[in-house]
């Protein structure tokens, strides 16, 4: 039992560290090395338990053991190898981030599962054998259980704020280009994931009655909705700068005899009207930058803490 347990806790040890780190904080591919070195470590481990011999005849512990270091295995190469790949584009549209973090919960689920029957085998086994088995030595395994229900909360809340959070990436995207109809859509279409995301909030269940990510997501949706009711002077910009750009394309196309005081004055209305609403729309687009950054730094910060406070950090 000693020469299975020392290799066997030391992986789950180093899979839960690799797997809480890809959860939150780093990327999978920024860890790659990781991975790498836990797929080279598992494979050891798996092939010194398959030549081990099993107590007084009995293998079932030790194909408990093996069994799962060849789901860890598994797990490591095809697994965590998807989701590096699915990292790399998670971030373009909200149904491939829910794919992304579906596939690691789906990872995360299978070692955990492993690894819960293995604990049963183990005890089991003791069981059998009249070994009291220390309780402090199920320490990671509670760990590794809290950390998973820490998480799933997280990942509920981090979905409803992308969803919106990445809405608002294409209606800025839509001001950038000056695409008027495309800016009608997507600010309608903010208010509505802003609205969806309200009601799957006031759905969830806190983890630990910690409201804490709920309400900076709260409080993002809340700028999110105030940028979208004073975005009318991005509309009013767009249209004084496209009656500009007429009224220019028009004055230029008459030679400077024929130009009447009427043209001269139209144009300077309209090189008026175009500058004021450049200066109010600039004026709200530097303020809206500052707010916007200071909710998402806010949002981040706030995930940061609930992790840091919720999961355990003792081994």
């Amino acid at each position: 039992m000693q020469y299975f347990s020392i290799e066997n806790r030391q992986i789950q040890q180093d899979m839960w560290d690799y797997t809480r780190t890809i959860s939150h904080g780093k990327s999978a591919r920024k860890v790659e090395k990781t991975r790498m070195t836990l797929i080279e470590t598992s494979n050891k481990a798996l092939q010194k338990a398959k030549q081990a011999k099993g107590y007084k005849g009995d293998d079932t512990y030790k194909e408990s053991v093996v069994n799962y270091f060849n789901v860890v295995n598994l797990v490591l190469r095809e697994d965590y190898a998807k989701l590096v790949d699915m990292e790399d584009v998670a971030e373009q549209s909200y149904d491939l981030m829910e794919a992304y973090m579906l596939a690691r919960e789906l990872a995360s689920e299978k070692q955990n599962e492993a690894a819960n029957k293995l604990q049963a085998a183990q005890k089991a086994f003791a069981n059998a054998n009249n070994i009291n088995l220390i309780e402090q030595d199920d320490a990671l395994s509670k760990n590794m259980e809290i950390a998973g229900n820490v998480y799933e909360h997280y990942n509920a809340v981090y979905l409803i704020f992308f969803k919106s959070f990445k809405q608002e990436v294409y209606l800025l995207d839509a001001i950038g280009r000056s695409d008027v109809s495309s800016f009608e859509q997507n600010r309608e279409t903010l208010l509505a994931t802003i609205e969806e995301g309200k009601t799957k909030l006031k759905a969830l269940t806190l983890y630990s009655n910690d409201p804490t990510m709920v309400e900076a997501t709260k409080n993002l949706f809340d700028f999110y909705t105030k940028e979208v009711k004073e975005s009318s002077v991005v509309l009013d910009f767009f249209m004084k700068q496209e009656n500009f750009n007429k009224v220019k394309a028009a004055f230029e196309q008459k030679k400077e005899k024929d130009r009447t005081q009427a043209d001269v004055n139209q144009y300077n209305a309209a090189v008026n009207d175009m500058n004021t609403a450049s200066t109010t729309y600039n004026a709200w687009n530097e303020r809206m930058n500052k707010d916007r950054a200071r909710y998402i730094d806010a949002w981040n910060k706030t995930s940061e803490n609930f992790t840091a406070k919720h999961i355990p950090t003792k081994k």
